[in-house]
């Protein structure tokens, strides 16, 4: 992997090792800003990896660039293992949504909302604008520049891999109605956590939602199936996952159990006090 990459003008990339899912190996940090900059995901809980993180924040000075703050988009792991450590290093403040804030140790000094304008000084002043983007994770915030018609997407795409959609603090509805949100900006390029940038990323947004789209098929088929027989979770990933290995299937039994939530909550399917599923009678 080369890093730093830089990407246009004001755009530097940074990937560094953390305990992401595979076959992702590394979480991108962006330096986003031709003179105020700001430093998109604290990601490393690595010492190693943080060294080189820090070295590479600093090493922005020499070009006239000037890290005033960082910003996790959401809390997982991947995306703010090295949040205390590079904050406290640089001495600069955490910025993060308010769902994120009460998910994570270090004081988030700038609690972000939805629509609001980050505005970066320079030669030409920039203006990314938080789109406040839940369903992976409560918090989840994207970042979008109008002018460039660039947006970064944190954990809502990515160009290896797929995303997953945890029941315990992700939610399948919300997720694909964000996914909507983000197409209909007809963005020319996505700056995804995870691989490399994302040329025309409309196509990709839609092709997500197709594709929980029919994953969301399999998965009522599979209960519509066992008739009037309620079936768990686990005995209904063979039927609804009958297409990916069974290596897979502990990671993709998380995700049908946020597709089951969605069912349930739009009234498509039953679920018992034990945890079983059915077709509505």
């Amino acid at each position: 992997m080369v890093r730093p990459r830089e990407l246009g003008r004001s755009v530097s990339l940074f990937g560094a090792r953390t305990p992401t899912l595979p076959p992702a190996t590394h979480t991108n940090s962006y330096a986003l800003g031709s003179r105020e900059v700001l430093l998109v995901e604290p990601a490393t809980p690595y010492p190693d990896e943080q060294r080189a993180w820090i070295e590479w924040a600093r090493s922005l000075c020499a070009t006239g660039r000037t890290p005033i703050a960082v910003l996790a988009t959401h809390h997982h792991i991947d995306h703010v293992g090295g949040l205390e450590v590079l904050t406290r290093e640089l001495g600069l403040p955490l910025w993060a949504h308010e769902e994120t804030a009460v998910r994570v140790e270090t004081p988030v000094a700038r609690r972000l909302v939805d629509g609001e304008s980050i505005v970066l000084a320079g030669p030409v002043t920039e203006r990314w604008r938080v789109l406040h983007t839940p369903g992976h994770a409560p918090g989840h915030v994207c970042l979008w520049n109008d002018e460039e018609r660039a947006v970064v997407v944190g954990d809502m795409v990515a160009s290896v891999g797929t995303i997953l959609i945890d029941p315990v603090d992700g939610d399948m509805r919300v997720y694909l109605e964000q996914l909507g949100r983000l197409a209909a900006l007809e963005a020319r390029v996505a700056l995804p956590a995870h691989g490399d940038p994302i040329d025309d990323p409309t196509v990709l947004f839609r092709r997500y939602v197709a594709h929980r789209l029919m994953r969301e098929a399999k998965v009522l088929a599979a209960v519509v199936k066992r008739g009037g027989a309620a079936g768990t979770a686990e005995e209904l990933l063979p039927d609804a996952y009958d297409d990916v290995s069974a290596g897979i299937w502990p990671i993709a039994l998380l995700s049908l159990k946020a597709h089951l939530k969605k069912l349930v909550d739009e009234g498509l399917v039953s679920v018992r006090s034990d945890a079983r599923y059915s077709a509505p009678s």
